[in-house]
C-alpha cells in the first residue's frame, strides 16, 4: 500500500508548478530528508533500526485498528493508523515550516517579502473607497496609515491567539462591494460638508455590529457547523466599475494591466538570485513601473488626464501621525446597514475557513481542527471590531492572497509574518508614507483590481480540485452558483434604472445605488434597503445558492468534502499539531475548558 500524508490523500502535491524543482527544500532537518514514499509495510519493517519495536502487520492477522504505534525508519518517522501505513510528517515544499525560527537576517528579509508581495491588497481598498466617500488627500493618507496600523496589530493577534497560521490580516475585497453600496446610498448623495466623516461614522457602526456577530459565531463554536461549506464559490465581482474607471485614463490604466500580465505570465520563469521576482512581486513591481511611467509623462507635460500630483505628498500630511480610535468621531449605529455587515461577515468567515485549510496544506503537518477554526474566526471578529473603532472603512479578515506568497517564497514560518507586522506598525506612524500611497491615481488602482479579482475568483474555483469535480452533482451546483451569482445581481442593479438616474454619482457607480430603485418596494423602507442591497451582491447569491443546494442535494462523502479534517482526539495526541496550533502555554491553560476553541 502506497503511503501518503493527509494532504497527499486529497491529491495535493508539494510541487506547485514547473518553476519548483521536485525534491527541493523537503525539510530543514537532516534526519527527515528522505523519499516521501514507503511502498509497503514490509519495506518499512526492514528499515527499522535494531531495538525498535516493530508493529504487527495487518497481514499477520494481528488487529491494529486501535493501534497508533509510531515507528521510525532509517530516515523518516512513520506510524500505523487504521491498518494503513502513513507518514508521520509529510515532506514540506517550504524552506522553513510553521514553528521554525530563522536567523534574524532571514526574519527581516522574508518578513519584508511577505508584505511587499501583498501590499496591493492592503492599500487598494482605502484608495478605492476614500475618493468615493469624498475624502481629501490628507484624509486618504490618514486612512491608509490606519489600515497599515490595524493590519499589523491584528496580524500579531491572529498568529499568537488565532489560527496561528502565517496569514496576514487586513481589509478584504469581500467587504468592498457592500461598502460601495452603502457609500452610494441615496441618503448620502446630498451631503456636501464633512461627507467623508459622516459616511465613515456610519460604516464604523455597521462594522462594529457585524464584528460582534462574527465574534459570537466563532467563540461559541457555531462556525464549526459551516466548515464543509468553505468550498462554496465566493465571488466579489465589481466588474461594473473597474474597467470603466480604467477607461477614464487608458494611458496608465491599460498599461498597468499589461505590465502585470507580462510580469505574471511571460516573465514568471526569470530567476534573480534564486527567486522568481516577477511572479512573487508582480503587484508592487507593476505598481512601481506604471507609477514611474505616469510621473514621467506628467513632468513632461504629455499627460492630459490623470496627472500624478506628488506636491501634496510632501506638504500636506505630517511626518508623524498616530492613528487613534474614534479619530473620525463617534460611530453611528444604523440597523439596516448593520444587517448587511452581519451577512458580509458570515461570508468573510466562510472564505477565511477555506484560506486556513489551503495554507495548512503548505505550512502545517495537519489541517486545523474545528476548534482552531472557531478560534480563528472569533479573533477575526475581534479584529474587525478594532477596524471599526479605528475607522478603516472595512472589516478585517484573512487575506487570501497570502497563500500564494507562502508558496512563492517557501517561507511557512509565522515568525517573519510577525516581524513584518511590527514593521507595518512602525510605517503607519509616518504620515508621509500614507501621503505617497494616496498619490496613486485611481485608474492604476482599478487596473490592478481587474487582475486581482480575476485571480481571486480562480483561486476560489481551484479549491474545487479537492472534491469530486467530475460528479454531475457538483458540476450542476457550481454552474448554478456561478450563473445566478452573475445574473440575479444584474437584475437587481438594472431594475428600472437609467444612466441619468442620479447625476451626483459617477456612471460606473450607478449599479451601487440599487437601494433606491430595486424590485423590493414594500411599505418598510429599511427592509427594502436591506433586501435590495443584499440580493444585488454577487458573493451573497453565490453563497446562498451553494449553501442550499449542497445541503439539500444528496451526495457522497467524497462529493461533499474538501479534504480530510483533523479529529480533535487525534490532534491532542499529535505533538506536531499541538506545537503548531496550540495556544501559548499560559493562555492555553486558561482556555482548556473551552473545548470549541481549542482542539
Amino acid at each position: 500500500m502506497a503511503s501518503s500524508s493527509w494532504a497527499q490523500k486529497t491529491g495535493f502535491k508539494p510541487v506547485f508548478s514547473a518553476e519548483t524543482k521536485a525534491g527541493q527544500s523537503l525539510s530543514r532537518q537532516p534526519d527527515l530528508e528522505a523519499s516521501p514514499v514507503v511502498s509497503t509495510p514490509s519495506q518499512a519493517v526492514n528499515d527499522v533500526p535494531h531495538g525498535d519495536k516493530v508493529p504487527p502487520s495487518p497481514s499477520d492477522g494481528v488487529p491494529t485498528n486501535n493501534a497508533r504505534v509510531e515507528e521510525r525508519t532509517t530516515r523518516l518517522p512513520v506510524m500505523v493508523d487504521h491498518d494503513d501505513l502513513v507518514l508521520r510528517r509529510r515532506p514540506s515544499p517550504l524552506n522553513y515550516e510553521l514553528t521554525d525560527s530563522p536567523a534574524l537576517v532571514f526574519l527581516a528579509v522574508y518578513g519584508i517579502q511577505h508584505y511587499l508581495s501583498i501590499i496591493g491588497s492592503l492599500i487598494l481598498t482605502p484608495l478605492v473607497i476614500a475618493p468615493a466617500m469624498g475624502a481629501s488627500h490628507d484624509e486618504t493618507a490618514a486612512m491608509v496609515c490606519t489600515v497599515l496600523l490595524v493590519s499589523g496589530v491584528t496580524t500579531l493577534l491572529h498568529t499568537i491567539f488565532g489560527s496561528r497560521l502565517p496569514l496576514i490580516q487586513g481589509p478584504s475585497f469581500v467587504y468592498l462591494a457592500p461598502v460601495l453600496a452603502i457609500i452610494n446610498s441615496p441618503e448620502f448623495q446630498e451631503l456636501n460638508e464633512n461627507k467623508f466623516k459622516h459616511i465613515m461614522k456610519e460604516l464604523q457602526g455597521a462594522i462594529i455590529i457585524g464584528s460582534a456577530f462574527q465574534t459570537l459565531l466563532g467563540y461559541t463554536g457555531l462556525m464549526s457547523l459551516l466548515v464543509y461549506q468553505s468550498r462554496g464559490c465566493i465571488l466579489n465581482h465589481c466588474c461594473s466599475w473597474t474597467f470603466p474607471l480604467v477607461g477614464t485614463c487608458l494611458e496608465i490604466g491599460a498599461v498597468q494591466i499589461l505590465v502585470f500580465i507580462v510580469f505574471c505570465l511571460y516573465l514568471r520563469k526569470i530567476s534573480v538570485f534564486g527567486h522568481h521576482i516577477f511572479q512573487i512581486y508582480a503587484v508592487p513591481l507593476g505598481l512601481a513601473v506604471t507609477w514611474t511611467f505616469a510621473f514621467l509623462l506628467t513632468e513632461n507635460g504629455r499627460m492630459k488626464h490623470c496627472q500624478v500630483n506628488t506636491s501634496d505628498t510632501m506638504t500636506s500630511p505630517p511626518w508623524f501621525r498616530f492613528p487613534y480610535p474614534l479619530q473620525w468621531g463617534t460611530p453611528v449605529f444604523n440597523w439596516k446597514m448593520a444587517i448587511v455587515m452581519c451577512v458580509v461577515s458570515l461570508i468573510s468567515s466562510v472564505d477565511s475557513v477555506g484560506t486556513y485549510h489551503t495554507s495548512s496544506l503548505l505550512a502545517a503537518s495537519g489541517p486545523p481542527t474545528p476548534g482552531v477554526l472557531s478560534r480563528g474566526i472569533g479573533l477575526e471578529g475581534f479584529s474587525s471590531l478594532l477596524a471599526g473603532l479605528w475607522g478603516t472603512g472595512m472589516g478585517s479578515t484573512t487575506l487570501t492572497e497570502n497563500v500564494h506568497t507562502i508558496a512563492g517564497t517557501k517561507m511557512g514560518s509565522r515568525r517573519p509574518v510577525q516581524l513584518g507586522a511590527c514593521l507595518l506598525i512602525v510605517l503607519s506612524l509616518f504620515g508621509k508614507v500614507g501621503g505617497f500611497i494616496a498619490s496613486i491615481p485611481e485608474a492604476m488602482v482599478a487596473g490592478l483590481l481587474c487582475i486581482m479579482w480575476a485571480m481571486l475568483t480562480a483561486l476560489g474555483l481551484s479549491n474545487l480540485r479537492y472534491t469530486e469535480t467530475g460528479s454531475s452533482r457538483n458540476i450542476i451546483i457550481v454552474g448554478l452558483s456561478l450563473f445566478f451569482s452573475l445574473s440575479i445581481p444584474a437584475y437587481f442593479q438594472q431594475y428600472e434604472s437609467s444612466p441619468e438616474s442620479n447625476f451626483s454619482v459617477p456612471s460606473y457607480f450607478q449599479p451601487y445605488i440599487v437601494t433606491s430603485h430595486g424590485p423590493f418596494r414594500s411599505k418598510y423602507e429599511e427592509l427594502n434597503y436591506v433586501l435590495n442591497m443584499i440580493f444585488s451582491l454577487h458573493m451573497v447569491i453565490a453563497f446562498l445558492v451553494a449553501l442550499i443546494l449542497d445541503n439539500t442535494v444528496p451526495g457522497s462523502k467524497q462529493e461533499r468534502e474538501l479534504y480530510g479534517w483533523s479529529k480533535p482526539n487525534d490532534a491532542r495526541e499529535d505533538p506536531f499539531i499541538v506545537s503548531e496550533y496550540g495556544l501559548p502555554a499560559r493562555v492555553g491553560r486558561c482556555f482548556r475548558w473551552v473545548k470549541w476553541v481549542g482542539f
